[in-house]
C-alpha cells in the first residue's frame, strides 16, 4: 500500500533521479538542520550541486570559496565536515564512496543516519533509516507516548523501522515512509483520510504524538556591531573564529561601552539555535581596527562568506550609503 502510494504520489526531488552516492550526500547534509523548501526553494542544492559537481571538486575546493557557496544554510562546520568526508572518501576510496556500514561510519562525518541513507539511497541496500519524520509516523502507528527524544524512544524507533523495512525495496520504502511523515502523516494534526496506512494505524488522538520531553529555552542576546569605512572604498570586517561560525566574515563587534553614545544606524532581529538575538549597528567613525579584523574593499565584499544574517545588514547598510 505503501509503495503504491508513493509511485503515484512521490514527489520528483534531485537526489532522487540518481544513485550518486556523493550527490545523496551533499542533500543528507544540507537536510539535517535546514528545511526542504530551503534547500530547494532557495536553490542551495543546485548552486552547491553547480560549483563542486563531484567528490573530488569539493575535497580540491578553498575553503572560502566553498563556504561562500554554502552561505545562507548555516551551520557552517556542516560544510567544512562535507568535505572532511569528501577529502576521505578521495584518498582511502581512490574518490568511490564505500558500501559496507563499518566503512562509511570511518569516515568523518559519516553517523549511523548519514551511512544508511547512502546505503539505501545509492545503493539500495537494506539499511532502515529513522529522521524525524519517520518517528512521528511510527509513535503514531503504534501509539507509543515513549519520548522520542530519549535514548529509549530512539533505540524503539530504529528497531521498529528495521522491522517494517521492505529489504527487496529499501530505497523505495525508506523514501516513502519519510514522504509519507513530509505530507500525510505531519507534524500537529495529520491528513488520515489520505493515508495509505491508515487501516494499520493504532493511535485514535494523532494529533498528540509524538511525545518529547526536552523543551529547550530560548536565550536573549544583544551583539553590537559597528560600520566603519575608510576612504570611501574599504570597510571593516572581522574574520570569526571558534566552532560555529569559523573563516566567516562579520560587521566588528564593540563593547556596550563603546557604542553607548553612537547612532544606530541599523536595528534587525534573527534567530539562531536557542538564541534570540538583537542585532544593533552602529555608526562607526574613529574606531580603530583590533585582532581579527580587517580593511575589505567595497568591490570585493560578495566574495567574502558571511552568516545571512550579516549579509542582510551588510546589503542594507550598503544601499542606504549609495
Amino acid at each position: 500500500m505503501l509503495l503504491d502510494w508513493f509511485h503515484r504520489c512521490a514527489r520528483d526531488y534531485p537526489w532522487r533521479r540518481t544513485r550518486d552516492p556523493y550527490a545523496i550526500l551533499v542533500s543528507e547534509v544540507m537536510l539535517q538542520q535546514t528545511r526542504l523548501a530551503v534547500v530547494l526553494g532557495k536553490g542551495y542544492y543546485q548552486r552547491f550541486m553547480d560549483a563542486f559537481p563531484t567528490v573530488t571538486a569539493l575535497a580540491q575546493a578553498e575553503e572560502q570559496g566553498l563556504l561562500r557557496v554554502w552561505e545562507g544554510l548555516g551551520y557552517y562546520r556542516r560544510a567544512r565536515m562535507l568535505q572532511s568526508t569528501a577529502i576521505a572518501v578521495c584518498e582511502r576510496h581512490h574518490g568511490r564512496f564505500p558500501t559496507e556500514e563499518n566503512e562509511l561510519l570511518a569516515l568523518p562525518g559519516i553517523g549511523p543516519y548519514t551511512a544508511a541513507a547512502l546505503r539505501s539511497f545509492a545503493f539500495d541496500l537494506p539499511s532502515p533509516l529513522v529522521d524525524g519524520n519517520v518517528m512521528r509516523v511510527l509513535s503514531r502507528l503504534y501509539d507509543d507516548v515513549t519520548p522520542i527524544d530519549t535514548s529509549s524512544g530512539i533505540r524503539l524507533c530504529w528497531l521498529r523501522a528495521d522491522h517494517m523495512l521492505d529489504r527487496e525495496h529499501p530505497r523505495l520504502f525508506n523514501s516513502a515512509l519519510m514522504e509519507l511523515g513530509q505530507r500525510i502523516c505531519k507534524v500537529g494534526v495529520p491528513h488520515c483520510l489520505d493515508c495509505p496506512v491508515s487501516s494499520f494505524c493504532r493511535s485514535h488522538q494523532p494529533e498528540n504524538l509524538p511525545v518529547k520531553v526536552k523543551r529547550m529555552a530560548i536565550t536573549d542576546v544583544v551583539e553590537r556591531a559597528v560600520w566603519v569605512l575608510k576612504n570611501a572604498d574599504q570597510l571593516l570586517l572581522h574574520r570569526e573564529s571558534g566552532n560555529r561560525r569559523n573563516g566567516l566574515w562579520r560587521l566588528p563587534q564593540r563593547s556596550e561601552d563603546v557604542t553607548r553614545s553612537r547612532e544606530i544606524l541599523l536595528e534587525m532581529n534573527y534567530g539562531i539555535t536557542r538564541y534570540r538575538v538583537r542585532l544593533l549597528v552602529y555608526e562607526g567613525s574613529e574606531i580603530k581596527p583590533e585582532e581579527g579584523d580587517e580593511w575589505i574593499g567595497l568591490a570585493d565584499l560578495e566574495s567574502y562568506p558571511m552568516a545571512a544574517p550579516y549579509r542582510k545588514a551588510l546589503r542594507s547598510l550598503m544601499d542606504c550609503s549609495r
